[in-house]
């Protein structure tokens, strides 16, 4: 009876290598590539010194900084979905489908319609959503028969993503004073937003760096983890504080955008396996590949347009949620 052999994987020096040349030319095809008048010659033209007012413009106002901003949110994404999953030690968690950047969202759009627009305030209240959404989470995993299966867990996610959606829409139904503002952000983009507010991913990404050893150890199970000296209720609450952080600077800056954090984990496990002290480092250049990805399509799917970038990132999460839930033998209805 032959045995079915397992995939081949990268060491994690080998991996971090081909990603980071991936990260790298994604970067530039960011610098060169857009919906606009400026194609990619003109582009390289102006990187090379051609005097050309207008390229240089859109290369150095306009292009630069989303390329930055698409790389900072994807660190935040892709380090947020790897710790989620270990905290819950659920494949399909995810920001966007546990109601995390849900939570972000509506706090957001609460904000701006009872009058906030300084990002500032923005990122605070995007924060506490995001905590809020968190610590649904943290209940509903102590929940018999839910936190154990991670298909009702992300039910469970849908369900509490889907109120806040509905409410959201109330709102914008209801505020029409502030309902093109909250169009705007609720979309998901990385054009015409603020990156200032970024730097409080650093926070986020600190707090997480001393809780890698317990998460490693609770992937075990809560009783391996607790016979090595680690306390699995504190490093969940831990590392849930550090998600609120992540999820709610990215979302403040580029509003809501699914799916990253579940792709990012899933094609870390994939190329190094799913210890997380492998994992995570890996994250930190995947997620900005994924996003930067996604914004270069949403330019030219619809050119001279563009689409959503939320949408996009919804378009290549959706077979790799597929993918993870038939790996997983779910319990008949």
């Amino acid at each position: 009876m032959s045995r079915v052999a397992k995939p081949a994987r990268l060491t994690l020096a080998g991996a971090l290598a081909w990603v980071s040349a991936a990260l790298a030319l994604l970067c530039l095809a960011s610098l060169l590539i857009g919906a606009g008048e400026v194609g990619i010659l003109r582009s390289l033209s102006a990187l090379a010194g051609a005097v050309d007012d207008e390229a240089r413009f859109v290369l150095f106002e306009l292009r630069l900084p989303r390329t930055l901003l698409g790389v900072l949110v994807g660190v935040a994404l892709g380090a947020a979905g790897v710790v989620l999953q270990a905290a819950t030690r659920n494949p399909l968690a995810e920001p966007g489908l546990l109601g995390v950047s849900a939570g972000a969202s509506f706090a957001v759009v609460v904000a701006i319609s009872l009058g906030a627009s300084a990002a500032t305030l923005n990122l605070g209240v995007a924060i506490a959503g995001a905590m809020a959404g968190c610590l649904l989470v943290l209940l509903v995993t102590q929940v018999r028969g839910v936190g154990d299966d991670p298909v009702r867990l992300v039910l469970a996610g849908a369900a509490f993503s889907g109120i806040l959606t509905a409410i959201s829409t109330l709102i914008l139904l209801h505020d029409q004073r502030s309902a093109d503002e909250i169009r705007f952000w609720i979309i998901g983009a990385l054009t015409g937003r603020p990156q200032d507010v970024l730097a409080w991913s650093a926070p986020g990404l600190l707090l997480l760096a001393p809780l890698i050893r317990p998460l490693a150890a609770l992937a075990l199970g809560e009783k391996m983890a607790t016979g090595l000296g680690h306390h699995p209720g504190l490093t969940r609450l831990g590392a849930l504080l550090g998600v609120a952080v992540l999820v709610g600077t990215a979302t403040a800056a580029a509003g809501p955008m699914a799916f990253v954090g579940l792709v990012v984990p899933f094609v870390a496990r994939r190329l190094v396996g799913p210890d997380i002290r492998r994992t995570i480092g890996l994250s930190l250049l995947l997620g900005p590949i994924i996003v930067l990805f996604a914004d270069i399509l949403s330019r030219l799917l619809v050119s001279p347009y563009e689409l959503p970038i939320g949408v996009v990132t919804a378009l290549i999460g959706a077979p790799v949620l597929i993918t993870v839930v038939r790996s997983h033998r779910l319990p008949t209805l």
